[in-house]
């Protein structure tokens, strides 16, 4: 498989998503809907932090957003457990859109080397398998957001 791929998954992805988010109100972003932990808000900064997260942490590259992302949207958080103000939902957006393509420049020239940390949660052997992890991740939040998205549009 090539890089371009691989990142052209990855931006799919994120428009068949940022189509969902446009149909919200800045109110329905920060519910969170029977049956969720999380709002839309959560999924957004989750997605942005996971990728980094697993492409650049597993790949042992400086994770390059604030390390406060972590605390509200690393895996087992929740707005519920939030005592600060979240990042601003503008700023995440801009990070979205932007990521991918920050991320293949980071990262298509090495897809091949591998991984820094042997032992993680997918196995992942090469660099490029941490970006197919990543896209398999985001296309379960896009579910979710999905769900979500259909939720908030019918109350």
């Amino acid at each position: 498989m090539s890089d371009v791929y691989a990142f052209h998954l990855m931006a799919k992805i994120r428009q068949s998503i940022r189509k969902q988010l446009e149909s919200l109100s800045e109110d329905q972003r920060n519910v969170v809907p029977a049956g969720f932990n999380n709002s839309i808000h959560w999924q957004l900064g989750h997605m942005v932090t996971l990728a980094d997260m697993v492409i650049c942490g597993i790949a042992g590259k400086q994770f390059s957003l604030p390390e406060s992302y972590k605390t509200f949207f690393a895996p087992g958080t929740k707005p519920a457990d939030w005592t600060a103000e979240p990042p601003a939902w503008d700023g995440l957006l801009q990070l979205f859109d932007e990521q991918p393509s920050r991320l293949r420049e980071d990262f298509a020239a090495i897809l091949d080397e591998p991984v820094a940390l042997k032992e993680n949660f997918g196995q992942a052997e090469t660099i490029e398998e941490l970006v197919y992890l990543s896209n398999v991740h985001e296309s379960s939040h896009a579910g979710m957001v999905n769900a979500m998205v259909r939720i908030l549009n019918k109350q």
